[in-house]
């Protein structure tokens, strides 16, 4: 393989890899449209190196590890569904139950460091499997597949902050229910697919 061919499929591969962690990232920002510059970059960062580890885990998995790697492939999906489902649900009813005003559910709808940390994860399932058809890759390849990887992840997460944030103050009332679905579809996409 080329390095043109090498670095366009990284690219490729990253901006495919990244669309879960940008529509999490639109629900993260619609639920919380006055969040702070500092924030945005935390949880972009967040998915980003989630996604530069996770498929260089799995290509150490498939180089090293493979037979515990099949011992829990099988658990990946449903992990990334409960753990989707379950924050998008937790997001809904808490859009629900704090009937007050636009402002203030904004401002209540916040995203801890663990909640983060469970999203990256719950994002970055595909990338783990990713890192399954980097066998041929040497670990200079991997790790340069990888920094695209992340970084096209945290570009593409900034830019969907920037956008949820902008629709969340127009849609704040409906915001966390538009939130938790998004996460609940993303959820439900990944099993399936």
């Amino acid at each position: 393989m080329n390095d043109i061919s090498f670095i366009s499929e990284s690219v490729l591969l990253g901006f495919a890899l990244a669309m879960d962690a940008f529509c999490v990232s639109v629900s993260n920002s619609l639920a919380n449209p006055e969040m702070k510059a500092s924030k945005m970059n935390l949880i972009a960062f967040s998915f980003g190196c989630f996604q530069f580890l996770m498929p260089l885990l799995g290509w150490f998995l498939v180089t090293t590890l493979l037979g515990l790697y099949n011992v829990f492939a099988t658990c990946l999906p449903w992990v990334s569904l409960s753990v989707l489902w379950y924050l998008g649900v937790n997001m809904i009813i808490e859009g629900r139950v704090k009937k007050k005003s636009e402002a203030e559910v904004s401002k209540e709808i916040i995203i801890s460091f663990g909640v983060l940390m469970i999203q990256s994860l719950a994002t970055s399932v595909d990338a783990l499997s990713a890192g399954l058809t980097f066998t041929s890759f040497s670990i200079s390849q991997v790790l340069i597949s990888c920094c695209i990887i992340g970084l096209i992840t945290y570009a593409l997460c900034m830019v969907a902050l920037k956008i949820g944030k902008t629709v969340g103050v127009k849609l704040s009332k409906w915001a966390a229910t538009i939130g938790g679905s998004i996460l609940i579809i993303i959820g439900a996409w990944n099993f399936l697919g």
